[in-house]
């Protein structure tokens, strides 16, 4: 795989449907939680939705930092057709002039089917306190993709740092993944 990081980081946001979200009590206790998610490109911000009664979502209420893992995997190639990527950063909820900013795009992102969106996007106002439900953001401060050319020499398991200030102004004008599967079927 030789894209430059950049055209990487672009396909893995687009076609990962999911991220890892990682949290830690304010015992210490650690915690992981599987979530649907939207990405926006100046900075580098990953978007998802959660109960504000969650245990991650609880977690952030006290301790902000938070990391995750996303990754894709294609059939066949074994180990070679596994891409990802590991991201730290700061996560907060958003206010409520930001939730009516993102709200179209983040539906539109994790219900791309106009049925399902039809019928399970949360309006706005079940988004904002007193509801249940609200809009996280994480501010991305670091991102690391798999250094997937020194494993096919040596099979050492590496990472490779990437500055999220490096990649903005980028991943806006790369082309979307999902627009060349798209126009490829």
């Amino acid at each position: 795989m030789n894209d430059s990081p950049a055209v990487r980081t672009r396909r893995l946001l687009d076609e990962a449907k999911y991220l890892t979200l990682a949290t830690v009590s304010p015992d210490g206790t650690p915690w992981s939680a599987v979530l649907q998610y939207a990405w926006l490109a100046e900075p580098l911000r990953l978007l998802f939705g959660s109960a504000v009664q969650s245990r991650h979502s609880r977690d952030i209420a006290v301790r902000p930092q938070v990391s995750g893992t996303l990754f894709t995997a294609k059939t066949g190639g074994g180990l070679t057709a596994v891409d990802g990527a590991q991201f730290s950063g700061t996560c907060t909820e958003l206010r409520d002039e930001d939730v009516e900013r993102f709200h179209s795009s983040f539906y539109d992102a994790v219900l791309p089917d106009p049925q399902d969106r039809a019928r399970w996007t949360l309006p706005s106002s079940q988004l904002a306190p007193p509801a249940p439900h609200r809009l996280y953001v994480i501010e991305v401060e670091r991102w690391w993709l798999v250094d997937t050319s020194t494993w096919e020499e040596d099979r050492i398991d590496r990472r490779v740092e990437v500055s999220p200030v490096d990649l903005a102004g980028q991943l806006s004008v790369i082309p979307s993944a999902r627009a060349s599967q798209n126009s490829d079927s």
